[in-house]
């Protein structure tokens, strides 16, 4: 997939694509999904239980923790016999919503509060907190229209981190809490400057927790092992002790999970072995009008950033546009007046086509490295394992924004392999 699923993007996965919840049905795994669903198609991605924003209320399946609760006690209750299952709980929290719902704040953070008109969520004891309060992140303009996003939005943090708990609880009762494998993580960044939609940390840093009742002795440990949501799939498959059987997509080349299992990574890290290996991240669109494919390697302490389309203005989607962080910085910057904000507008905008950074001495990425020749080594190697993660993954974008990717033939209708070919376009 290379955008949002619903409504006018209308992305999805190929049909060809065998999705985690597909295999675990394939080997006797009863699945349920609860929540957020902003992928496609639903034969790619068949669950058993499925209570989501395609047949339900966004509001009711994805904030409303009392209904959350119902509905995953109906799944344990109903659909998990004496059987293995796989249940995802997607919180819509805490996404903003003022493009959708402004009556309830700009991140529904009034949805269910108890006041008139905004409804009554039973389990939900609201946690409010004050603008003046806050501790503004570097990479978000310090004012009082971020502050006060920024409270709006921990309050929606405290209502999932309520309706978390409420989860564990019905595992607790269920009888499951004890051999379930627990994993929460989230599918994006931040929804400010530099975070959701961006590659750099803000946008791709993500909670992680893990719980694993066969890894007691890495229970309440952390570990700076680097790990992505490509990890995910092959987690879930070494818990269930399923074995992904070859299969393409696209002709004769088997789909790869470049992923590993973090079962192995937490017990390599409590036994001391080094765990740095290197992280990718890609973005191609968010809205079908937010065309901006960046791709990045993460190799700790370096991190390249590609930005594609470096000549065009950096997309900014619907719900950020109107949310009184961005108008602010759209204000301030035509009126003149000081952003408080770590760059200017235009400098958000306008981004190089390469950015490379040393997040030891320069965890901001304010210092882009590209220009100096002292890191020019470091710049090629790194160039050297995003093209290889770029060619194994299958990316069309591969050859972008200065070649053309052509295919090699060794005979009639018989593709040997893919080339780039030079467009000589001045890039």
């Amino acid at each position: 997939m290379y955008g949002l699923h619903q409504k006018e993007h209308h992305f999805a996965s190929f049909d060809g694509v065998r999705s985690l919840p597909k295999i675990l049905a394939e080997n006797g795994v009863t699945t349920g999904i609860i929540g957020k669903k902003h992928v496609g198609p639903e034969a790619v991605y068949p669950f058993n239980f499925s209570r989501t924003e395609e047949n339900h209320s966004i509001l009711q399946v994805g904030r409303n923790i009392t209904h959350i609760k119902a509905l995953v006690r109906e799944f344990l209750h109903d659909f998990t016999d004496s059987g293995p299952f796989f249940l995802y709980v997607g919180f819509h929290d805490p996404h903003r919503c003022g493009h959708t719902h402004p009556e309830y704040g700009a991140f529904c953070e009034k949805f269910g509060n108890g006041d008139p008109g905004m409804g009554d969520i039973v389990d939900w004891s609201p946690v409010t907190y004050e603008p003046d309060d806050v501790i503004v992140p570097y990479f978000v303009p310090d004012t009082p229209a971020a502050r006060g996003d920024i409270a709006a939005q921990y309050t929606t943090v405290s209502r999932l981190d309520q309706g978390i708990g409420l989860v564990l609880e019905e595992l607790k009762s269920a009888g499951f809490l004890d051999d379930t494998l627990v994993l929460y993580t989230s599918d994006n960044g931040i929804p400010f400057p530099a975070g959701r939609m961006n590659l750099y940390e803000p946008g791709i840093i993500e909670p992680l927790l893990l719980h694993s009742p066969d890894h007691p002795s890495t229970w309440n440990r952390s570990t700076d092992a680097p790990v992505s949501l490509l990890d995910i799939t092959p987690t879930v498959l070494d818990w269930f002790g399923i074995k992904l059987e070859p299969y393409s997509i696209f002709g004769d080349d088997n789909v790869t999970l470049t992923g590993k299992s973090i079962l192995g990574l937490i017990q390599d890290s409590k036994n001391g072995k080094s765990s740095n290996r290197p992280i990718y991240a890609s973005q191609s669109l968010h809205e079908v009008t937010n065309y901006y494919p960046m791709r990045v390697l993460h190799y700790f302490p370096f991190k390249l950033i590609h930005n594609l389309n470096f000549k065009m203005p950096f997309p900014i989607d619907q719900d950020f546009y109107i949310s009184q962080t961005f108008q602010d910085i759209l204000n301030r910057t035509l009126s003149g007046r000081p952003l408080n904000w770590c760059k200017t507008l235009t400098q958000y905008y306008y981004r190089p086509r390469w950015e490379l950074y040393d997040l030891r001495s320069d965890p901001g990425e304010e210092r882009n490295l590209i220009d100096d020749k002292t890191y020019g080594p470091v710049f090629e190697e790194l160039i050297s394992y995003l093209k290889k993660w770029q060619w194994l993954t299958n990316d069309p974008w591969v050859c972008s924004p200065d070649g053309v990717l052509e295919p090699v033939w060794s005979g009639p209708n018989t593709v040997r392999s893919h080339t780039c070919m030079p467009l000589y376009n001045e890039l």
